[in-house]
Order: C-alpha cells, then structure tokens, then sequence
C-alpha cells in the first residue's frame, strides 16, 4: 500500500526486453542496505518487485521484472535508459498519510490534452478511459504516475487538476506535456460506493 507522495525521482540506466519479460535497472537515492529482495516500490505508479539491489554511489540500482500485462496496460513499456520515474516506498504502519490510499495497481492510462503554466504552477487537463471517468470526481483523489493529486474539475471523460511548484520540482510532472500518456489509479473508494451502489 502506498500513499502516492513521492520520495525520490530514479532514473532507468538499462532496460531488456523479449516477447514476455522486461527487467530494468532504476539508480534512486535510497540506500541498498534498506531493500530486502521482494520488496515493493511503487514506479509511476506500478508496485514492482526489487529482485537485486546493489550499492551506487550514496544509493542504489534497483532491478525490477516486468510482464506483458503490465506492459500492455501501463507505460513502463516507454520506458529506456535516461528516463525518470517517479518512485515510492510503501507505507509502513505509523506512517504520516500525506496522500491518499494507493494499491500500486493501474487501472488503466490517462492523456494529458492541455497544460496551461503561470506562476510557477500548472494546470493540466486529462481525458481518462470512458469505463474509468465515472469513478473521478471533483475534490476527489486520483493517482497519476504514483502522485496523489486532488481533482479541480471534471467535465465527462475529462478532469482537471493543479499541479504547485514544488510538486512539479520533486517528480517527474515538470517534464510532462500535451499527448504525453500517464498511469492513472482511481481512488478506491469511489470503486467501492459504485460496487456497494450496484453500478458497478
């Protein structure tokens, strides 16, 4: 379980892949001597498994395993070496909940269509899949890349949000632009009160 506040920006230094598997290697900050093997990181948003952690410089090259189905439903497909993921450890218990609850698993991917910059802050606009859009509301949660975010604004399959400076400083959403697609997860309770609703 996480919370979706991000605690460190890694950067993908090698990336393999065949037909069924992709393993990439991510350089964070987080020390090696922390991570047992199986542990979970969140990347963007996705919960992978740490299956080597090695010391690198005052941090550490995490490797992670990724299927095709998470290939197909996510955008670590896009991923090659230089690019940055935002990351976060799962939440322990006594753990601040600075965000909201966030199970590491996509529902499915979200497009940014417009972004709007001024003082300092951004404005974005995204259209989420029609099956999904119904679970988003206006002042609630969603998840995008791993970054718990509030909705400002919801207009049928699109939804509007504010993004502050130092949010856009420490993850990767000041690199993000127009066409540009991200891993959305709905907030889990709004899934919950569509099922107990019979909507669902």
């Amino acid at each position: 379980m996480f919370t979706g506040i991000i605690s460190d920006v890694g950067e993908v230094v090698e990336m393999k892949r065949d037909s069924q598997i992709a393993r990439y290697v991510v350089a964070s900050r987080y020390p090696a001597a922390s991570f047992l093997l199986g542990a979970s990181v969140a990347n963007s948003g996705v919960c992978l498994t740490v299956v080597e952690a090695v010391p690198h410089g005052a941090g550490a090259r995490l490797t992670f395993d990724v299927g095709a189905e998470t290939l197909a439903l996510t955008t670590l497909a896009d991923l090659a070496p230089g690019k940055r993921i935002n990351l976060e450890r799962p939440l322990k218990i006594g753990d601040e909940l600075g965000g909201h609850l966030v199970s590491g698993h996509v529902d499915g991917l979200a497009e940014i269509v417009d972004r709007e910059d001024f003082e300092g802050m951004s404005r974005f606009r995204f259209r989420a899949p029609a099956d999904l859009s119904r679970f988003i509301a206006t002042k609630g949660s969603v998840a995008l890349d791993g970054t718990s975010l509030t909705v400002n604004k919801v207009e049928g399959d699109e939804f509007e949000l504010l993004l502050i400076p130092h949010t856009l400083a420490v993850t990767t959403w000041g690199e993000r632009r127009v066409g540009d697609r991200v891993n959305l997860e709905v907030d889990q309770m709004a899934r919950y009160a569509a099922r107990l609703s019979g909507r669902d």
